[in-house]
């Protein structure tokens, strides 16, 4: 009898070891408790490819309200990786299958040409995440920004912006950009709403009028995507639940597909 408790409190003890290690080797285990919707890393998770997707994370004064998710985090991860895997599909591109959690303050960033931050309308840069980001649009890094919505998301995210460039200056896109003919034509876009409007008026938090928006470097490169008064994230996330429309999923992938391609050459 002693003997079984042993081997039962051995296989016990093993089953424990072997659960830990399992969350260990996730690829953003240690960042899943501030993401909204974390999911289960693909088999070739270690794989690394010459594009690989980062995601800001930033602080907010809203992050883990009520014991939820945290701003930066909003889509994640599950977004990020169907995009990936769309990515891969449509492109030649050599894709990395998972998105790398990138912090603001961190010169990880610099291994990452794109990154992808969401909710920036509720951000709170300090000093030296400011500074940190400066150096990497000097450097050449592209960043698109998604799902914040109404003047006063607006006004957050350019306090952002400006604390990284005092001399900050935004474009409204037109069909002509070359951002929206690299890969798919884009002349007419269509808003990609959140999938709480998505069969209602699509507008959210009052976010009235779609915008696509950039800002550009010295030399007119995009530098910053942006969609405003969207939920591209949402068009991302969804893409394989037939509850939400096929037409927006497909509208987001697109876009997400150019502005990859665009950073890539150009």
């Amino acid at each position: 009898m002693r003997a079984g408790r042993w081997a039962a409190a051995l296989a016990a003890s093993w089953c424990t070891v072997w659960g830990l290690a399992q969350l260990r080797e996730r690829v953003s285990a240690r960042y899943e408790s501030e993401m909204q919707d974390p999911v289960d890393d693909p088999e070739d998770a270690a794989y690394q490819g010459e594009f690989s997707l980062g995601r800001l994370r930033y602080r907010s004064p809203l992050d883990g309200r009520r014991g939820g998710y945290f701003r930066w985090g909003i889509d994640a991860n599950k977004g990020d990786r169907l995009f990936l895997g769309h990515l891969r599909r449509v492109t030649r591109v050599d894709i990395s299958p998972v998105e790398t959690v990138v912090n603001a303050n961190s010169e990880t960033m610099f291994d990452f040409p794109w990154m992808f931050a969401v909710s920036v309308g509720d951000w709170a840069l300090t000093d030296a995440e400011a500074k940190q980001l400066r150096q990497y649009f000097d450097r050449g890094g592209f960043l698109m920004v998604d799902d914040f919505h109404n003047e006063r998301e607006w006004a957050r995210f350019m306090d952002g912006m400006r604390r990284i460039d005092p001399g900050v200056a935004v474009d409204e896109l037109d069909s002509d950009d070359p951002a929206f003919h690299v890969v798919f034509t884009m002349k007419d876009r269509i808003r990609v709403p959140g999938a709480n409007v998505a069969y209602g008026s699509g507008i959210e938090r009052g976010g009235e009028v779609p915008h696509w928006r950039a800002i550009r470097d010295s030399r007119g490169r995009m530098m910053v995507a942006i969609t405003f008064n969207m939920d591209v994230g949402d068009g991302w996330e969804f893409a394989d639940v037939p509850e939400y429309p096929e037409r927006f999923s497909y509208e987001a992938i697109r876009l997400g597909v150019n502005y990859v391609v665009y950073a890539m050459t150009h």
